[in-house]
């Protein structure tokens, strides 16, 4: 039952809107100094703080309008009026409001708050395969937009006749590593396939892995003797410029054998200055996963790209419907999510992973 009270209690709870505001006009306060740019990159960080907090701030008080609306039209239905429907939507995007509050509590890990990069390889089955993975990229692009992130695809490889080899996403933003962990593993697709001439129900199969984007000031030793460096056309689409200069650039990490590469600008310098970001980046999860050893392996979600290791099936054929085999979480509108509404999935990933809970046919999250 909604109680207004009680969430606007709720949301004090949540936000800490007097504290919130505190910090803000501390910044403010720096921010006016004369000499508040002489240091760009402590300037840039508390820019980035003093955004964190006016959306927090932002968000409590969407949440109060909101609330105080619903109070409104529950005054009005006592009154006789017939706001029925009008109620269920506004109730419906408190909802989702709340959903997507309790996602951001959620996210506690040490590089949650990070931006990630996202990594997507077809499994067995050429163009079938290839096709489906282009599908993910453009799924996670369009989540990414929908999301108010800023997402560039920094390397792709096309496929053969259609779809992709891999490809390499940087989607940077709050809280995206956090929200993005769901998405590592085998994703699975059942369709009639537009590729076969008979009409037959194929299943093909694509990896995606995810690791954090990684702050500046977070200390990664790389040595220049370390570093193979190449430089190469650039392929597919981008202009006549990009495939005829050498713009493109792979760095491998000797030692590791990490490889990481970058063709998504013309300049090379940028180039290198991208590639080197996702090294540190990868040089990074690697370490911290050699930490973690005991409690998890990186490989464990690297799964076999094939039948059996899958994560989450998406079948459109003979019925239409996504199911999260983890969490049994499942979507109807197939269209939807592919066009990039993959939250409902990414909490109730985080909610199955901080209480072990299973939602089976009926996905009520707020049980």
């Amino acid at each position: 039952m909604y109680r207004s009270a009680s969430n606007r209690k709720l949301c004090g709870a949540i936000f800490d809107v007097p504290a919130k505001r505190k910090q803000l006009e501390l910044i403010e306060a720096q921010i006016s100094a004369p000499d508040f740019w002489n240091n760009q990159e402590a300037s840039q960080k508390l820019m980035q703080e003093r955004k964190r907090l006016e959306n927090g701030v932002g968000q409590d008080t969407a949440v109060s309008t909101l609330t105080s609306d619903i109070d409104t039209l529950f005054e009005l239905g006592r009154e006789g009026e017939d706001v029925g429907a009008e109620l269920a939507k506004e109730l419906a995007k408190l909802r989702q409001m709340v959903d997507h509050l309790e996602t951001n509590m959620l996210l506690s890990g040490e590089n949650d708050h990070c931006g990630a990069i996202v990594t997507i390889h077809p499994g067995a089955g050429g163009t079938e395969s290839q096709d489906w993975a282009e599908m993910l990229l453009r799924m996670y692009l369009r989540w990414a937009e929908r999301s108010g992130f800023q997402a560039v695809v920094t390397d792709q490889m096309e496929g053969e006749g259609a779809g992709i080899k891999s490809a390499t996403v940087e989607i940077d933003g709050e809280n995206v590593f956090g929200l993005m962990q769901s998405e590592i593993g085998v994703h699975r697709l059942v369709r009639i396939s537009p590729f076969d001439s008979a009409a037959r129900r194929h299943t093909s199969f694509a990896s995606v892995f995810v690791i954090p984007l990684i702050d500046d000031d977070v200390k990664i030793d790389i040595k220049t003797e370390d570093i193979r460096i190449d430089v190469f056309r650039a392929s597919g689409a981008g202009g006549q410029h990009v495939n005829r200069t050498e713009s493109a650039v792979r760095f491998t990490h000797i030692p590791t054998n990490i490889v990481v590469q970058c063709q998504s600008e013309r300049s090379q310098h940028k180039n290198r200055a991208t590639a080197m970001k996702q090294l540190r980046a990868r040089l990074y999860e690697f370490e911290m996963d050699k930490r973690r050893a005991t409690e998890r392996k990186l490989e464990d979600s690297k799964a076999d790209n094939s039948f059996g290791s899958q994560i989450r099936s998406y079948v459109l054929a003979p019925y239409r419907m996504v199911k999260d085999l983890r969490t049994r979480y499942s979507v109807g509108d197939v269209d939807r999510l592919l066009d990039g509404d993959i939250d409902p999935l990414l909490h109730a990933y985080l909610v199955w992973k901080k209480t072990g809970k299973i939602f089976g046919d009926s996905n009520d999250l707020a049980e």
